[in-house]
């Protein structure tokens, strides 16, 4: 679809905005899914008057008068205390889309093209294999974690540097809004924001981008363009030849994140040696987490069976954990009205998700997530069934045979049929 930029004819309407862009906008959220915001409007509420709603977005938004409600603040767990995710309503989340809209073409063309995060055509998993590969050909990684980066985006800031990419008013005006907009708690408490931009609003992935693009991106093309690096948003690897390199990159890079009003964090940001064995020494560090997967040390085979080290990404412990954790909360054992098939189709979207994100290196880092899996359902199996009660081996038996005779049932027997000293549920 060709966008309007121009100013209207008709001066009813200060901004021309589009009515199709915004019925676009709303299909784009709808494929997101996503939570209720303040207002408690699902999805499925905001669609049984769809026309409606959407006219009253479009007819605020081009009239000048959209205001955004306040952010609902959902608390997430993280290894270390809680994330604060914002939650914008169904309309907001709309209104945002529509912005995205047109802000996206105007400045992905300008960014770095190891920037990886929330872009098209780039993705996670696209990231890590270029960082294993220029882990094998540099002996350092400096890998950098920004404290808190959302909750500390400078809105002067951020705005000043909007406005060298776009001169659009209504854009300018609705994302000043939606900086400000206050976030509201779970006991209804509002808090007014003067800095931050919400994690899990539509338009705060690509404000990120932005300010980052100029905060770091930018400063590494100018000052240090040999230097590779991988960003993620804020999670960012830095490929270095030498240790002294890395420590000089670390304070410049302080400095110039400082004038962004940003920090290192400097418990986690660190120096780490990609060991292998060509690389004899020993070092402090010698593995990081980079978007779900740790790099370390591995031992490998090579075409003729002979075994190596090198230095690969596989799982990390703490991805394992979530899945774990994920499965429990399943609570496959209380699911004793469900047949086998059942929760086939409930969970297997997810366990095929793990496959085909963490099964890109090292699958055989997931099999302990996967043997725990049957063993929880040789535990509902034995819920479920009387012969099978009190009995885990015959539990055990039970469901092997049946992921011998079916085996794409489930995404991780598919995987692992035909596995020597695979055992379904054993343990």
């Amino acid at each position: 679809m060709e966008l309007a930029w121009e100013e209207p004819t008709d001066k009813t309407k200060p901004f021309r905005i589009p009515e199709p862009v915004v019925r676009e906008a709303f299909e784009w959220v709808k494929a997101n899914k996503g939570a209720a915001g303040v207002d408690g409007e699902t999805l499925e509420d905001f669609e049984r008057d769809l026309n409606r709603n959407l006219y009253k977005v479009w007819n605020r938004m081009s009239s000048g008068c959209y205001f955004p409600p306040p952010v609902r603040v959902v608390e997430i767990p993280k290894e270390v205390g809680k994330r604060k995710l914002g939650i914008p309503t169904v309309s907001d989340r709309v209104a945002q889309t529509v912005a995205k809209i047109y802000l996206e073409p105007l400045v992905e063309p300008i960014f770095h093209r190891d920037s990886y995060g929330y872009r098209p055509g780039k993705s996670a998993i696209q990231a890590v294999g270029v960082a294993r590969e220029r882990c094998w050909r540099n002996d350092w990684v400096l890998d950098l974690d920004i404290k808190g980066f959302f909750d500390n985006i400078d809105h002067e800031l951020m705005m000043g540097l909007l406005r060298e990419h776009t001169d659009v008013r209504w854009i300018v005006l609705y994302v000043e809004r939606w900086l400000k907009a206050p976030a509201q708690a779970a006991d209804g408490t509002i808090t007014e924001r003067d800095k931050g931009t919400p994690q899990g609003g539509v338009i705060s992935p690509l404000l990120a981008n932005i300010y980052l693009h100029h905060a770091f991106d930018e400063w590494m093309r100018r000052n240090c363009p040999t230097v590779p690096f991988e960003r993620f948003a804020d999670d960012i690897i830095v490929h270095c030849r030498s240790e002294k390199q890395a420590n000089w990159l670390k304070m410049k890079i302080e400095g110039q994140l400082e004038k962004y009003k940003l920090a290192l964090n400097p418990e986690k940001t660190r120096i780490v040696y990609c060991k292998d064995d060509s690389r004899g020494k020993n070092y402090k560090n010698e593995k990081f987490d980079f978007l779900g997967y740790e790099f370390r040390p591995r031992r490998s085979k090579n075409r003729w069976g002979k075994c190596f080290v090198n230095f690969s990404p596989a799982v990390s412990r703490k991805a394992v954990a979530g899945m774990f954790q994920t499965m429990r909360d399943w609570r496959l054992h209380r699911r004793s009205d469900k047949g086998l098939e059942d929760l086939s189709r409930m969970f297997n979207p997810i366990v095929r998700g793990w496959i085909n994100y963490y099964g890109n290196y090292y699958k055989s880092a997931l099999y302990p997530v996967f043997q725990g899996l049957d063993r929880i359902l040789a535990k509902w199996a034995m819920g479920k069934y009387k012969k099978l009660r009190r009995h885990r081996r015959r539990a055990a038996h039970w469901l092997r045979a049946i992921s011998k005779r079916e085996p794409r049932l489930f995404a991780h027997w598919q995987m692992w049929y035909g596995k020597s000293g695979w055992t379904a549920g054993a343990g």
